[in-house]
């Protein structure tokens, strides 16, 4: 009876929670669609939160905003020769006051390429212009708001259009997620004291920010410091690369900030500029769960003395490296959070030094010492063998695995090594299996057999074969992968030329697909140390 109610539509605040559950997966949301006006219209609001982000289709829906357009826009537009029912159609719903979640690099990138039909340079300010304009004009509410900025003419758009913003403070005044990336700009320090100004409930701060006028130095690490005092329910915060760090990390013991914060993100970070602080700042947090440690850089005596003498309990959850300074040092922070330990691994730098290739031998025995808990494997260059016993070591809690190979070194031998060898370690089920590895078929063919009774929902194999021989890539991969339905997302490159991927098959990815097998692009399914980090320890 209940279930029928839900079918109906007679308890749409329960069908609502259920359908919320589908936010993510996008297939779902569709089927959802079609089965009467209430789903649809719950369906199509949380398909409609991120658009931007869909694989393949994100620059699509730019046609249906446009319908949305006032006269002035619409008359605008036919001066580029747009003048055909594309402006003119009905929609059946307000699609932009859906807008939750807005990345302005992706607002670029979809205008640019759905601009490229009309070859109109200046129309790809004009459409950037306008959806911000549709947006705001329709109510649009943000949750999330991604001001990335990595090249020159993201900054111009940005800068050009960013009184829309400043003069409509209600389309970001709820944001929960906030992330500035290479965000330094003309206007830099009056959109920050916007941002402290209007932005009083954000959860999640993501700051990456250059400084390049000099003179603006103290002036916009006073206004990060702002943005992060402001907040009453700030949770997670991420450093990235920043050359201003020492003033925003102190102000983390601010009574709003050290009662709530309960994530900490380093990643590229050198803590040689705020060692001298980093106790006296984490005794103040008094509900601190989490650190993570991805790739940054001074993990020297020095800082790991000041982390093992923080009075308040927290965990070390990640910690990726290219760099050893002192084995002996983090031998002691691995006795102090090795319990802790879900996600390691270490980078690709391929230093041939006896000392160095000794000092990482140490670093994967302690892990294996002290870690058992590892859930995200990032093998680095799987030039040691102690790599199979880490994976070996955790075998129930293993769920993501990366081995990659450095292509500029003669890694032929290593590669075929990890394809005879790794088959027999992995772990039975696997969320996400990534192999960028150079080596012949016949190598790829005993790690298929070798492996045939495990599955994984995602799989990439990324590599340069040393005979070139893509049908027998494609042979070896139906037979033991996809007669065998042994993953659900798969992504292959499929010689040296990396840009010949499996998804550009057509009638393979059709096949594939009628064995359950969903065939993406290689970086659509891709996932780095840092993207896994922040979407399984705080999801938006």
């Amino acid at each position: 009876m209940t279930c029928s109610k839900i079918f109906s539509g007679d308890l749409p605040e329960l069908t609502n929670e259920i359908i919320q559950y589908f936010r993510k997966d996008l297939s779902t949301l569709y089927s959802c669609i079609l089965v009467n006006r209430l789903w649809c219209r719950l369906a199509i609001s949380l398909l409609w939160e991120d658009p931007f982000s869909i694989p393949t289709k994100h620059y699509r829906c730019i046609e249906t905003y446009l319908c949305f357009l006032n006269e002035d826009g619409k008359a605008k537009f036919n001066e580029y020769g747009i003048n055909n029912n594309l402006l003119f159609s009905n929609t059946l719903f307000n699609y932009p006051s859906f807008i939750k979640y807005l990345d302005t690099y992706k607002i670029y990138c979809s205008a640019r390429k759905w601009v490229n039909k009309y070859n109109h340079e200046k129309l790809e300010s004009l459409v950037y212009r306008y959806l911000f304009e549709i947006f705001i004009e329709n109510e649009g509410n943000l949750h999330s708001f991604e001001v990335v900025l990595p090249t020159d003419i993201d900054h111009k758009y940005f800068n050009d259009n960013m009184n829309l913003i400043l003069k409509n403070p209600n389309f970001t005044c709820n944001i929960r997620n906030l992330r500035l990336d290479n965000f330094s700009f003309e206007n830099t320090i009056v959109f920050l004291k916007f941002l402290y100004s209007n932005c009083r409930s954000i959860s999640s701060i993501v700051f990456k920010i250059f400084i390049y006028d000099i003179n603006n130095r103290s002036l916009i690490e006073k206004y990060l410091s702002q943005i992060i005092i402001s907040q009453h329910n700030l949770k997670k915060i991420s450093f990235e690369t920043n050359s201003i760090l020492y003033n925003p990390f102190l102000s983390l013991k601010n009574p709003n900030c050290s009662n709530t914060l309960n994530t900490i993100i380093f990643y590229h970070t050198d803590f040689n500029n705020i060692v001298s602080i980093l106790q006296e700042v984490f005794d103040q947090l008094n509900v601190l769960e989490s650190i993570h440690l991805i790739y940054c850089r001074s993990l020297n005596s020095d800082f790991v003395q000041q982390i093992i003498k923080v009075n308040k309990p927290f965990k070390l959850r990640s910690l990726f490296m290219d760099e050893i300074l002192h084995i002996e040092s983090l031998q002691l922070l691995l006795e102090k959070f090795g319990d802790f330990l879900e996600n390691f691994g270490f980078g690709l730098t391929s230093n041939e030094y006896d000392e160095y290739i000794e000092q990482r031998r140490q670093l994967f025995k302690l892990i294996m010492k002290y870690c058992t808990k590892i859930r995200y494997f990032d093998s680095g260059m799987p030039d040691d063998n102690n790599i199979y016993s880490i994976i070996k070591n955790n075998q129930h809690t293993i769920n993501y695995l990366t081995i990659e190979m450095d292509f500029h070194d003669d890694c032929n031998d290593l590669s075929s090594t990890v394809l005879q060898n790794l088959g027999q370690v992995l772990p039975p089920k696997l969320e996400y299996l990534s192999l960028s590895l150079s080596f012949n078929t016949s190598d790829l063919e005993i790690f298929l057999k070798n492996s045939q009774n495990n599955f994984t929902k995602k799989l990439i194999i990324g590599h340069i074969t040393q005979d070139n021989d893509e049908n027998t890539i494609l042979f070896y991969i139906k037979e033991y992968i996809m007669k065998k339905e042994r993953v659900k997302y798969l992504a292959v490159i499929l010689d040296d030329d990396l840009t010949n991927e499996l998804f550009s098959l057509k009638d393979e990815v059709n096949e594939f697909k009628l064995h359950n097998i969903i065939v993406q692009k290689f970086f659509d399914l891709y996932i780095d140390a840092y993207s896994f980090v922040n979407d399984n320890d705080f999801n938006k």
